[in-house]
């Protein structure tokens, strides 16, 4: 179980490694394009050389690719959904040349449709997009806060879409946070029990790729998006012990997304103290 977090790219991706080692991390998450979305050139192999370099020279064991944020597989309107589709394609294989371990990513909202319809219309969609794809790069939903007509907002959704593209390559991101707006109690250890039971009851551990570890400024079930610094939101310290701790967890890496300040190096420790207190390898 490694200690990662979200690192800039900024002055180009060879730079992230160093940003990643900086912080005390073990393995960290970047996005390859602007989080904005749009067309971007082909990775040079000189980059990526670069890159892959870097990530030796400064003792990174793994990464990970987010796709941009504009994205909806669930969109009535081709063009959108399309663009979306070439967006996490194009990741993918970026991620690949990279060497990542996996692409996460949110699947879009139902707005314009029933969330029946959208969840056939995202499945289509990733069908499509991982229709000849070789890369060793894994593809993952993102576990959604629920707000609005957001898609993957609960285990059964997230099930359903696994079940429609029915390719094993595709797994699963849990992100804490989200998955606490959503209504899922991490507090405790016997809540926390409760949740990954239904995770493996409905969508199977064997799924769960990566955890983003965030702890939520909003309450339980309020289906917002806020991120907090691990023990100073509505999860806690007790909550994430009780995560890390729980013989259900699995031996993932956990990535963390909270917020960008000085106060990121205390997450970074709270985590890998919380390991250490619960008898997790790095």
């Amino acid at each position: 179980m490694r200690i990662g977090a979200h690192v800039s790219i900024a002055g180009g991706l060879p730079t992230a490694p160093a940003r990643a080692a900086a912080l005390g991390l073990e393995c960290f998450q970047l996005f390859t394009r602007p989080p904005q979305g749009g067309r971007v050139p082909p990775i040079p192999a000189e980059t990526a050389d670069r890159f892959l370099q870097a990530c030796a020279d400064h003792r990174q064991a793994a990464w990970y690719v987010h796709t941009p944020y504009v994205l909806n597989l669930a969109s009535k309107d081709e063009r959108i959904r399309r663009n979306s589709e070439e967006i996490i394609r194009t990741d993918l294989e970026r991620a690949a040349l990279l060497g990542a371990a996996a692409v996460m990513t949110h699947v879009g909202s139902a707005s314009e449709a029933g969330r029946g319809e959208a969840l056939e219309t995202v499945a289509a969609a990733l069908k499509r997009i991982l229709a000849g794809y070789e890369g060793a790069a894994r593809p993952l939903i993102e576990i959604s806060a629920g707000s609005g007509h957001v898609i993957g907002r609960d285990f059964e959704e997230v099930r359903a879409i696994l079940d429609a593209v029915g390719d094993e390559r595709l797994g699963v991101c849990f992100d804490t946070a989200h998955a606490f707006a959503s209504g899922y109690d991490l507090r405790n250890a016997e809540a926390v029990a409760d949740v990954l039971g239904r995770f493996d009851r409905t969508i199977g551990l064997d799924r769960l790729a990566v955890c983003h570890a965030n702890d939520s400024k909003a309450e339980l079930g309020s289906h917002v998006d806020r991120h907090e610094h691990i023990g100073r939101g509505r999860i806690g310290l007790e909550g994430f012990r009780s995560l890390l701790g729980s013989p259900l967890f699995p031996d993932i890496d956990l990535i963390l997304e909270t917020p960008h300040d000085e106060d990121r190096i205390g997450d970074v420790a709270a985590l890998k103290q919380l390991r250490s207190e619960t008898g997790r390898c790095a």
